[in-house]
C-alpha cells in the first residue's frame, strides 16, 4: 500500500493555482501557512488585481518620495502590490459605509421662523419638530400654515398674522429661522437674511442663504448648503398676505433637499457641545 506523500506542492504549482483566485480567496489561502502566504503574495499576482481595480494606486509601486520630502523614511521602499490593493478596498469599504446616525432627531427641536418689515412683527411661528409634517420621502422640507390672526405677546388684542401690506410697497423684509435644541441647550441660526428676497405676484416670496461648514472645517471651506425659504402668498385688496411658509436645506451641488437625517447630522454641528 502506498503512503500519500504529505509534502507541500511547490511554490510554482501555487502560483499557478493562484493567478485564477479572486483577491478574497488570495487573502483566505495566504493565512495557510508562511510558503502559501508567500506564494499568493508575489506581486506578479497582485499587479493585474491592483492595475485593474485601482490604477492610480498601482501606480505608486515604485515611487520614490526621498526628492520631495526631507524624511526619507516616507517612500523608501516600494510597496507591494498586495498592500495598495489592501489600502484601495479599505478606502472604498469606507465610501460604502453608512454614516452613523445623528445624536439628534425631530423630537427633540424646535423650529422658530419669522417675518419683519420696518422692525415689525408680521409672522411668528415657533413648532416643536414632531409637529411638523416632511416630504414622505425623507426630505428636510417642511410646510405651515400662517393662521389668520394671533395674539401679540402682551396686547390684549388680536392682530392679523402674516399681512405683509401693499404688495407694491413691500420694501425689505427680514426672515430669520432658528432651530432651538429642546432647554434651550443650543441655538443655531439657520437664516437671517434681509432684503426684498424674490417675489413673484399672487405666487411667493424666496430667500435663500449660504450655510455656513461645521466646526470642524475650515471657515474657508464652502459648505455646498443653502437654507431655502419661501412664503406661499395670496393678495387681498392689494395686500400682501403669507399663507404658509416652505422651508428646507438645499445641496447646491445637485439642487436637491437632503434627507432628515443628513440635515440632522448637519445641524448638530452647531447644537450639541462636541
Amino acid at each position: 500500500m502506498s503512503m500519500v506523500s504529505s509534502s507541500q506542492p511547490p511554490w510554482q504549482v501555487l502560483v499557478l493555482v493562484a493567478n485564477h483566485l479572486d483577491p478574497k480567496t488570495l487573502a483566505i489561502a495566504s493565512c495557510v501557512c508562511k510558503s502559501w502566504s508567500t506564494s499568493m503574495s508575489l506581486d506578479q499576482i497582485w499587479q493585474p488585481l491592483c492595475s485593474t481595480h485601482y490604477p492610480s494606486l498601482s501606480t505608486l509601486h515604485n515611487f520614490d518620495n526621498n526628492n520631495n520630502n526631507s524624511d526619507k523614511n516616507d517612500f523608501n521602499v516600494s510597496y507591494s502590490y498586495r498592500r495598495l490593493y489592501a489600502l484601495g478596498k479599505t478606502a472604498s469599504n469606507r465610501r460604502l459605509k453608512q454614516p452613523s446616525k445623528p445624536h439628534i432627531s425631530l423630537n427633540n427641536i424646535i423650529f422658530a421662523l419669522n417675518i419683519y418689515k420696518n422692525s415689525t412683527s408680521k409672522v411668528a411661528l415657533v413648532k416643536h419638530g414632531s409637529q411638523l409634517s416632511f416630504d414622505k420621502k425623507g426630505i428636510f422640507r417642511f410646510d405651515i400654515d400662517v393662521e389668520q390672526w394671533r395674539r401679540i405677546p402682551g396686547s390684549s388684542t388680536d392682530t392679523k398674522n402674516g399681512d405683509l401690506g401693499p404688495f407694491d410697497t413691500l420694501g425689505d423684509l427680514r426672515v430669520t429661522w432658528d432651530v432651538i435644541l429642546d432647554g434651550y441647550k443650543g441655538v443655531f441660526s439657520v437664516m437671517n437674511c434681509k432684503g426684498k428676497g424674490r417675489f413673484v405676484l399672487g405666487l411667493e416670496g424666496w430667500f435663500l442663504e449660504e450655510l455656513p461648514t461645521p466646526g470642524c472645517c475650515s471657515s474657508d471651506t464652502v459648505s455646498g448648503l443653502v437654507a431655502d425659504l419661501r412664503l406661499g402668498l395670496k393678495v387681498e385688496d392689494g395686500r400682501a398676505m403669507v399663507e404658509k411658509i416652505s422651508a428646507g436645506i438645499l445641496s447646491i451641488v445637485s439642487w436637491r433637499y437632503l434627507f432628515v437625517e443628513d440635515a440632522l447630522r448637519y445641524l448638530q454641528h452647531f447644537l450639541l457641545p462636541f
